[in-house]
């Protein structure tokens, strides 16, 4: 059945969805060094869970529009079942139609007042029985406008009238879908984990007591759970779990699978939260060091992903690790040649003036002699060099003086790359 409104997708096609752009992402990675735009691009997506403005989860695919937000921006929502229909008749042009009875009323403008067993029309042809039931949205504009149906269980119908409404407390509506994580209802599952992936991090850091740890550690274990729902219980066990999960998580994480895993920066992240610092140390032993000996000891998406966890954690973690701890981790990274450029953005924006030295050393050399490296160590200095005082008689910090100078000097050398990147990181 047709869901012009309702954009949801089947376990599997969501997979297919979401899994795909991220896969291409890892596979051109390498390659992304010789491109302008994929720089970017690239820029752009570093920035995507350290800064303020990613506020949903930060480990949950892409965030849709949730049965509750959609029922809130329409007119009228109903139950109904079908009762009759004409089939399109191409010659004619016409699209055919579909008469249902409404059994119960979500919501109703005050005219036209929409009552049970009242029959309405919507365009278009939806084969059906008298046992099934939909849900109908209408906009109202002089006369209601119904929408494409969407097939609606029971046990959906009853989800939907008690869901809470996007205007109650985050909090209490988080809890409300908490408990349909992994309904046996498709769509009242995926309904639910759009609710968690739409929702900001504090929010559901705020119901942590209410999370039922046996059933979401098994979730993240089993092989049965939707790989796009990974991160987001390996974030929720990291915030409810305990010793014994920890040492579980481990296992998974230090693993170097070839195969491509979706979700794995989010169990790390929930690793990270339990363990701390040791377990820190732990991921760059892992991850992060074997990546600098040989890239065929680590995928580069576990490299990857480890750093997403560690930029997690410098944005949500608190004071679970310090921030000069997490500076280090990125600092490993400088001689990855593969993930350089982000990095450098990164310890500009972690305000790290340590590495000026190793930024000169590494400029225009192999096998960082790329433009996208280039143009990152340019902006970093051009963020240091913002650092200086603008109180006059207050010392300027040698840090500053450093980059002014390699600064300076890179504009005579190479000033392509110096006005791109002013360009870029202004």
């Amino acid at each position: 059945m047709s869901r012009l409104l309702l954009p949801k997708m089947s376990s599997n096609q969501s997979s297919i969805l979401r899994v795909s752009p991220m896969k291409d992402i890892v596979l051109r990675w390498n390659v992304r060094k010789s491109s302008f735009c994929l720089m970017i691009a690239a820029v752009i997506f570093s920035f995507s869970i350290s800064t303020p403005q990613a506020k949903a989860c930060p480990f949950c695919s892409g965030p849709q529009l949730t049965l509750s937000e959609q029922i809130a921006q329409t007119d009228a929502a109903v139950i109904a079942e079908w009762v009759s229909g004409v089939k399109p008749d191409f010659d004619a042009g016409t699209a055919g139609s579909t008469v249902y009875r409404i059994k119960n009323v979500i919501n109703s403008p005050s005219t036209p007042k929409l009552e049970q067993k009242q029959e309405i029309t919507v365009d278009g042809y939806y084969p059906g029985d008298a046992e099934s039931s939909v849900l109908i949205l209408s906009t109202l504009d002089g006369e209601l406008s119904w929408m494409s149906p969407l097939d609606i269980s029971d046990a959906g119908y009853d989800y939907v009238k008690n869901a809470p409404s996007p205007e109650d407390d985050p909090g209490k509506r988080l809890a409300y879908f908490l408990t349909y994580l992994e309904s046996n209802d498709p769509l009242l599952a995926d309904d639910a984990y759009a609710e968690f992936a739409n929702a900001p991090y504090k929010t559901i850091v705020s119901i942590k007591d209410q999370f039922p740890r046996e059933k979401i550690r098994q979730w993240v274990f089993s092989d049965e759970t939707s790989v796009t729902r990974i991160g987001l219980y390996g974030l929720m066990i990291g915030l409810c779990g305990n010793e014994e999960d920890k040492k579980l998580l481990e296992e998974k994480v230090v693993a170097n699978d070839v195969e491509f895993r979706l979700g794995i920066d989010g169990i790390m992240a929930g690793y990270l939260i339990l363990a701390g610092e040791a377990g820190l140390a732990i991921l760059e032993d892992a991850k992060l060091k074997p990546s600098l000996e040989s890239p065929s000891k680590v995928p580069f998406s576990e490299t990857f992903a480890t750093l997403q966890s560690i930029k997690f954690m410098w944005e949500y973690g608190g004071n679970r690790i310090s921030k000069e701890r997490l500076r280090g981790s990125q600092r490993i990274l400088l001689e990855n040649s593969s993930l350089a450029d982000l990095v450098i953005i990164d310890l500009a924006r972690w305000q790290d003036w340590s590495i000026i030295g190793q930024l000169k050393d590494m400029y225009g050399q192999e096998p960082y002699d790329v433009p996208a490296i280039k143009r990152s160590i340019v902006g970093y200095l051009i963020q240091c060099v913002k650092q200086k005082p603008t109180e006059e008689g207050k010392p300027v910090p040698e840090f500053v003086t450093q980059a002014e100078e390699f600064l300076a000097e890179l504009e005579v050398s190479d000033p392509k790359t110096v006005k791109v990147a002013r360009l870029l990181f202004r």
